[in-house]
This record gives C-alpha cells, sequence and structure tokens, in this order.
C-alpha cells in the first residue's frame, strides 16, 4: 500500500523539485535585473534551462515570479526562529537580531532588492498583490515574534502593534539595503555600522514605560 501511494505521489513531487530548481535559478536572475526587464526568454537566457523548459512549467511571467517570491520567503521567514529561541537576555536578543540582519542584507541584497521591487508594483500589478500582502503579512508576524520576545525578556509590555514594529523595522532595513549598494566598500559596512546601531536605539523605544 505504501508503495502504491508513494509511487501516484512521485510525478507530483518531481514536478513541484523542478518547478524549485526553476525557481532557484530564476531568482538569480530577477535579483540582478529586476522584474521590469525580465522575460521568461530572458531569465531561460541566464540559467541552464531552455526557454521551452520554462515555459512548461510556468505559463507566464506572472506566475514564475510569484512562485519564486513565495519560494524564497518561505525559507525567510523561520530565519529569526534561532534568534528569538536562544536569546536569554534582551542584550544578547539585539546582537543576534541585528548580526543576522546584517548577514543577510550583505549576503542575499538581490533577494532583498527583487521582494521591494515586487512590493512596489503589486501596487500597479494586480495579479502579484494577493501574492505580496500574503507574504507581507507572514514577514510581520517574524518580526513580530522577535519584538514580543524582546519585550518578555524586558520585562515590559510592547508599546506598538504589529503592523507599526514591522513599518519602523522594514523601513530601516530597506534604507540600509539603499545604502549598501553604493559600490564603496568602506561607506558599505558603515551602512552595516549603522543598521547595528540604529536596531539597538530604536527597539527599546517599542516597548511601554
Amino acid at each position: 500500500m505504501t508503495s502504491t501511494r508513494e509511487a501516484r505521489r512521485a510525478p507530483a513531487d518531481k514536478h513541484d523539485a523542478r518547478r524549485n530548481e526553476l525557481a532557484e535559478s530564476a531568482l538569480r536572475t530577477l535579483g540582478e535585473i529586476g522584474y521590469a526587464k525580465a522575460s521568461l526568454r530572458e531569465i531561460a537566457h541566464n540559467s541552464e534551462f531552455s526557454h521551452g523548459v520554462v515555459h512548461y512549467y510556468f505559463h507566464d511571467k506572472l506566475e514564475l515570479i510569484v512562485y519564486c517570491v513565495r519560494y524564497y520567503k518561505a525559507q525567510c521567514v523561520t530565519r529569526y526562529d534561532a534568534v528569538v529561541e536562544d536569546a536569554t537576555t534582551p542584550d544578547g536578543l539585539l546582537d543576534a537580531f541585528a548580526a543576522k540582519l546584517v548577514e543577510t542584507l550583505r549576503d542575499e541584497a538581490p533577494m532583498h532588492r527583487l521582494w521591494y521591487d515586487l512590493r512596489t508594483q503589486s501596487m500597479f500589478e494586480e495579479g502579484l498583490r494577493e501574492a505580496v500582502t500574503l507574504i507581507d503579512s507572514t514577514l510581520e508576524q517574524m518580526i513580530w515574534r522577535v519584538v514580543a520576545r524582546y519585550a518578555e525578556l524586558a520585562g515590559r509590555a510592547p508599546a506598538l502593534v504589529p503592523a507599526a514594529a514591522y513599518g519602523v523595522l522594514d523601513g530601516l532595513f530597506q534604507q540600509a539595503l539603499l545604502g549598501h549598494q553604493t559600490g564603496d566598500p568602506v561607506a558599505a559596512q558603515r551602512v552595516l555600522d549603522d543598521l547595528v546601531a540604529q536596531v539597538h536605539t530604536l527597539m527599546p523605544l517599542m516597548l511601554a514605560p
């Protein structure tokens, strides 16, 4: 019985695995050239897959991009879970949280550029709106877990609602991302240092007196 179920499941599993492979490949191209310049043909040209293969698994660019962003953000939303689980002091949590922000900004800048690009495009592209709204909500919840844990460790209550806390930290991260794209290593490192300092300054302000 088990073998039969596995055999029936195999085609779907292989289909999903190939879509995930295509998403990983496409994300690299999308992160470099952005939403507007990307097409299925361009994405295929910059990957190991042919245009025909890409088109077989995704009807159009919009379907591919929505899938890509869902795939990437599904991996991102657990990024700070260890920060929350391992923290035993408020300052320790801030140190770990700021370090993780710096790490993801430095190592995955193209993916974050793509995310902000798509979030802006969703204001004009209705087909993107549902996925972007859902992903934004999961990111808000992710950040709120950090803020709520920080408040708990500090023995105080949060002074902001989740949406406001997310807006503050997301805005801080986006500004740091912009500043990090200067091409000047010294200036880029200064942006990262400022990000760490701002996290330590702003997080206490999110707590009630």
